[in-house]
């Protein structure tokens, strides 16, 4: 970015040198064109019928043009103002109407370099609005492409955090499940024994209540046995009364570990709903993020194409508008195709010459 920002920086001070060098080449131009306006204007009707007499004022004439032209070629970047300078003084030495040549040769060129600076401008205003608007989309772009990016890495981070939740909340909800089934054999296993005592405890508490029934019985129709009786009596009294305990000791134990079964079952219910619940929702947002990351990947893809081509553009607009080195290949050809041009337009400004001479020559005769 900045070496194209450097380049157009360059490209627009050599785009106004170039200007202001052309410039003075117009009003060096302009000046020469008004000298001779102003200084040959009798001496052009004199000339060709007095051409002996006005050799020294032409020659005055000439120099005030060709000094004019020779500092526009000296000064300007268009080497072709030095040839005009070339032209000048054979148009000058050997056409039948040299000030109206001049005139015309000077007029061409104005033209010409206007038309070039007009171009130069053109071209300068093209690439200064399409450099900017160019470089301005591409901020753009490359926001986008960074704005896109940050979601989709955002989106990567979240996802990678969501499923080590779930991974955890799995975790728990394996550990609750193997609690809950250690706990519920464990619970089986104590029903399964309080089943068992409850029965020989009852068992035994109607035994001896059948006992004491029988041994009561009989002891109160053989009074005279009831002394020896009586201890047999106390003995399974208090069998009696401690399987009745035992009894309701084992109720109780039994009422009390199935209620801690019931409530620890009640809650691993609810945790286990609530973790449930959250690998549901946090496995439906990864879902959902999965889908952002494709929507928005294809949409970087979209926005990083465009930014391709507009760094394409921009490429090309630097090698169309940023001066670059002239290879010497091309100078070369550049120059010998100058010079054909120049060497044919001394070939038909020599042939004037001899045209010109042939009448001067006639003239003088004639006087």
């Amino acid at each position: 970015d900045k070496e194209i920002h450097d380049a157009c920086e360059k490209a627009a001070d050599e785009w106004n040198v170039s200007m202001q060098e052309r410039q003075n080449e117009v009003a060096a131009l302009d000046k020469a064109a008004q000298v001779i306006k102003e200084k040959t204007g009798g001496a052009e009707a004199q000339a060709y019928g007095l051409v002996q007499t006005a050799t020294t004022a032409r020659t005055h004439d000439y120099a005030a043009v060709l000094s004019q032209i020779v500092e526009a070629g000296r000064t300007g970047a268009d080497k072709s103002i030095s040839a005009l300078a070339v032209r000048v003084k054979a148009a000058l030495a050997s056409s039948a109407d040299p000030f109206a040549k001049v005139k015309g040769l000077i007029a061409e060129m104005i033209e010409r370099l206007e038309k070039q600076a007009a171009d130069a401008a053109a071209q300068h205003e093209f690439c200064t609005t399409e450099t900017a608007k160019s470089t301005a989309k591409k901020e753009d772009k490359e926001s986008e492409v960074e704005s896109l990016s940050a979601k989709i890495d955002k989106a990567h981070s979240r996802i990678s955090k969501l499923k080590e939740e779930v991974a955890n909340l799995q975790g728990e909800l394996s550990h609750i499940a193997a609690t809950d089934k250690e706990l519920t054999d464990i619970r089986s296993t104590e029903h399964a024994a309080f089943v068992k005592a409850e029965k020989d405890y009852s068992d035994g508490v109607d035994g001896v209540q059948m006992a004491l029934k029988v041994l009561r019985d009989y002891y109160a129709e053989n009074e005279a046995n009831a002394s020896a009786g009586g201890s047999i009596i106390s003995i399974l009294e208090v069998a009696e009364s401690d399987f009745s305990k035992l009894l309701t000791e084992a109720r109780e134990a039994e009422d009390e570990a199935q209620e801690a079964y019931d409530t620890q079952m009640e809650e691993d219910k609810l945790e286990k709903t609530t973790k449930t619940g959250g690998v549901k929702y946090k496995t439906q947002e990864i879902g959902q993020l999965e889908k952002a990351i494709v929507e928005n990947t294809d949409s970087r893809d979209g926005v990083s194409e465009e930014l391709d081509a507009v760094l394409e553009y921009l490429s090309k607009l630097n090698d169309q508008c940023v001066a670059k080195p002239e290879p010497y290949e091309e100078r070369k050809r550049r120059r010998e195709a100058e010079l054909a041009g120049l060497k044919d337009a001394l070939e038909i400004l020599e042939g004037e010459s001899i045209g010109f001479l042939s009448v001067k020559t006639v003239t003088r005769h004639m006087h």
